[in-house]
């Protein structure tokens, strides 16, 4: 099984096979629009500019289960994305990640990438947010903004602790992309 068996809705609700970025490097983040990790969207977006010519995409795949910082309707967050943000990659309707209604495609990165890699600003992060949202299993996604990396075989090369900005993931977005 990999990343390209999962079907998912967009943010107009309709189904998308995520085969179709099939031989891309993909970055799978779950984002809110009222967190104090939001600013991350330009970092992503950033990102995105510099390497989707190059096979490399992010899906952004809102979550309202961190202190309903994800508040609105699908169309709601996309217009406050591209408004605040320019952000251009696309986006899916708002999931959970944790607990019994996660959504299955978070379920199974989080089986090949039970642990965030980490640095000392994810960490420092983490330990302002660790007693706000209760952590049921080690693996659970800590808060918004978590990141999975996808090798272009669709397998889960890395996860990343929320904290982790995004600029940091070039050098493995690069290394990827060369493979």
């Amino acid at each position: 099984m990999n990343v390209y068996d999962f079907t998912v809705k967009d943010n107009k609700g309709q189904e998308v096979s995520l085969s179709k970025w099939k031989g891309k490097v993909l970055l799978i983040v779950n984002t809110a629009t009222k967190c104090g990790l939001t600013p991350q969207y330009e970092g992503l977006e950033s990102l995105y500019k510099k390497y989707k010519d190059k096979g490399f995409e992010i899906l952004d795949f809102p979550c309202n289960q961190f202190l309903n910082q994800a508040p609105g309707t699908d169309e709601e967050i996309t217009q406050f994305c591209t408004l605040n943000f320019g952000t251009t990659f696309p986006r899916f309707v708002k999931i959970d990640v944790n607990g019994p209604n996660a959504d299955p495609l978070y379920v199974w990165l989080k089986e090949q990438a039970p642990e965030d890699e980490e640095n000392e600003d994810s960490l420092a992060f983490e330990e302002k947010v660790k007693n706000l949202q209760p952590i049921e299993k080690a693996s659970d996604i800590k808060w918004n903004f978590g990141k999975f990396l996808i090798d272009k075989s669709g397998n889960v090369y890395k996860r990343y602790s929320p904290g982790y900005k995004p600029e940091l993931l070039e050098d493995d977005i690069e290394k990827l992309l060369a493979e």
